[in-house]
Order: C-alpha cells, then sequence, then structure tokens
C-alpha cells in the first residue's frame, strides 16, 4: 500500500492546515490510521490515531484540542488549528492492517507516506 500525504507548508503561529493522505490505488477499508511527525533532530512521535471505524480517536498530549484527525474509505485528514513553533515537523501518515484501534507505537504500522512538511513561524 502506497500512500500519499498532502497539504503541508509554512503557516504563522496561530493559523491552520489541513493535511491529507490517500492510499494509491486502493481504499482505507480495514486499516487503522495514524499520524506521527518529526522535528529536526528529534525521534518521530505520535500525533494522532483513528480507528478502522473512524469511531475513535487518540491525541498526543501536545496537540489535544487543537488537532482533529478523521477519514473515511479514501483517505485521512489531519485538521491543525491553533499552529505553535513547535509543531514545526515533517508529519507522515501510517497505515496498520491488524489493529483495529490506532496505536502510538510507529513500529505497529506497516505503510507509511512520504512526510509533509508543516513549518510554523512566530
Amino acid at each position: 500500500v502506497q500512500l500519499q500525504a498532502s497539504g503541508g507548508g509554512l503557516v504563522q503561529a496561530g493559523g491552520s492546515l489541513r493535511l491529507s493522505c490517500a492510499a494509491s490505488g486502493r481504499t482505507f477499508s480495514g486499516y487503522a490510521l495514524g499520524w506521527f511527525r518529526q522535528a529536526p533532530g528529534k525521534e518521530r512521535e505520535f500525533v494522532a490515531a483513528i480507528s478502522r471505524s473512524g469511531g475513535t480517536t487518540a491525541y498526543a498530549d501536545s496537540v489535544k484540542g487543537r488537532f482533529t484527525v478523521s477519514r473515511d474509505i479514501a483517505k485521512t485528514n489531519l485538521q491543525m488549528n491553533s499552529l505553535k513553533p513547535e509543531d514545526t515537523a515533517v508529519y507522515y501518515c501510517a497505515a496498520d492492517p491488524d489493529r483495529v484501534y490506532g496505536s502510538k507505537y510507529y513500529s505497529d504500522y506497516d505503510y507509511w507516506g512520504q512526510g509533509t512538511l508543516v513549518t510554523v513561524s512566530s
């Protein structure tokens, strides 16, 4: 499964961006989905996850209340509001065919997008 993330860019602090991720040539049916990010010099960290049905979501404490993950059969979106400079990172979408609920651990995901850069200026 090939994933394609899009929607990154440069935004001022307090602004919003919407990231999207689609699967090439197939749907996301049967996959739990996750979003991770990696800032320069730091390890990849969990951002948000959504279950196969879309009924259960999970967020990192650092983004809770500001980010919203959603999905349909063809894509997953990450709506990012009230962005902060510390949100600057490359954002990755990921798909897990084995679990019902999205995991917080990047090693649980089998498929990854190429990443999209989000830069938040102060």
